[in-house]
């Protein structure tokens, strides 16, 4: 399909809103707009590549004297703009005539618009309009054919050479419009090669938004929440997706951001999810999983282990080592001679505030049972373990002996580092 053109662009509401006067390029109204900017008349040229349409608000053609008016619409036609749309009757009274000669003379389109409509309004409905175009005529060499939804979702978890009116240009192709103040979260699912538990967890959340397609490893997902939702973002979507994923599966919830915070921001929280997904699938969990349920778990829960192995596991792997002989050596040496648990009792104590009942109650043992534990931990290691000047490097180490203990097996089969 063939690229918008200018004359589709003029007929596009938000421009005929602007009242378009077309003084000059009668003859390039097939030609097509590349995109389409607003800037202030002498840096316009300098950043065009050819094929777009500039507006200005004409200010800085009020004190320009005639020669260097014309200099910019010659400027302009040898960038390759495929136009200038000016706009008249506040700072500018009425189009110069020597920019209309000047754009006659060379056969660049030359717009007056004569209402004041923010431009952009117009910049947003022409660019989504060429972003739609290009994408109803692209052909998709992907995995995933041409499915618009995946591909986006794809070209944001690998933060691919985007642009945020092609991200929201995109968006609403896939029919998915955050409201003002919405949080986006991403989220993956690994288990399934179906959507059927993104779809039954947005219903609970009370018909959020959602981008969802299903991927060889994962199905990927980034939910909207709206700015009236109050509490927690991440439990809630963590709780929906308790009572909505079917036992055996594992989902990991990325960060919550701002919609309004850029096309960067909802890649991290995509990315997130997927590494936290890879870290839940490869790394034994701190604490015993739900019995027949899903295992849901989310960025900010695996926060240590995501810091710890940043750059990929077998880059930090002698550094963890490190970490954990030089903090936990003791106790590791008496778990080689002696069955025991000292480690994992040690990292959940630590990760529940040292609550002797919230410990006792998570690994099933009886209180006394604990603070012979915990008795033992601190003789081996020679210290106290509540001192607040350890607990940083204790959970640190603890939490690494598990990263490292655990990804010996091979990675989860299908699942790509994003992050």
């Amino acid at each position: 399909m063939a690229a918008l053109t200018l004359r589709e662009v003029l007929d596009l509401d938000p421009v005929r809103a602007s009242e378009p006067e077309l003084l000059a390029g009668h003859g390039a109204l097939d030609c097509p707009v590349r995109w389409v900017h607003s800037s202030e008349v002498y840096e316009g040229a300098n950043f065009l590549d050819g094929g777009e349409l500039l507006l200005t608000n004409g200010f800085g053609l009020t004190d320009a004297d005639e020669e260097v008016r014309r200099r910019y619409v010659r400027e302009l036609a040898a960038r390759g703009a495929a136009g200038l749309a000016v706009e008249v009757g506040r700072s500018l009274p009425h189009m110069p005539a020597e920019v209309v000669d000047e754009a006659r003379r060379l056969g660049l389109p030359l717009l007056a618009l004569h209402r004041v409509v923010p431009f952009v309004r117009i910049t947003e409905a022409a660019n989504r309009a060429i972003v739609a175009r290009g994408l109803s005529g692209r052909s998709v060499v992907r995995p995933w054919g041409d499915d618009h939804t995946a591909a986006l979702l794809a070209d944001l978890a690998d933060r691919a050479a985007l642009n945020q009116p092609e991200v929201e240009a995109r968006s609403a192709l896939a029919g998915f419009h955050p409201g003002p103040g919405a949080r986006l979260i991403g989220v993956s699912v690994h288990g399934t090669r179906e959507t059927g538990a993104v779809d039954r967890a947005v219903r609970l959340l009370g018909g959020a938004g959602v981008l969802r397609a299903a991927f060889p490893g994962d199905v990927l997902a980034l939910l909207t929440l709206p700015a009236t939702r109050t509490g927690d973002p991440i439990r809630a979507v963590q709780e929906a997706f308790r009572t909505a994923a079917d036992a055996g599966l594992t989902v990991a919830v990325g960060h919550a951001v701002d919609a309004g915070s850029g096309w960067l921001r909802w890649s991290d929280t995509l990315r997130a999810a997927r590494t936290t997904l890879e870290l839940a699938l490869t790394v034994p969990a701190a604490e015993p999983a739900v019995p027949d349920g899903p295992l849901v778990t989310s960025a900010r829960a695996l926060a240590l282990e995501r810091e710890l192995t940043r750059g990929g596991i077998d880059t930090n792997r002698d550094r963890l080592d490190r970490l954990v002989q030089h903090t936990l050596g003791p106790l590791l040496a008496w778990e080689a001679a002696h069955p025991s648990d000292l480690v994992r009792t040690l990292e959940v104590h630590l990760r529940h505030g040292c609550s002797p009942t919230r410990t006792a109650a998570l690994l099933h043992i009886g209180r006394q049972s604990l603070y012979q534990r915990l008795e033992r931990i601190e003789s081996l290691l020679g210290l106290e373990i509540d001192d607040p000047d350890l607990l940083g490097e204790l959970l640190a180490a603890a939490c690494a002996h598990r990263v490292v203990r655990g990804t010996g097996a091979a990675p989860a089969r299908g699942l790509r580092t994003v992050a």
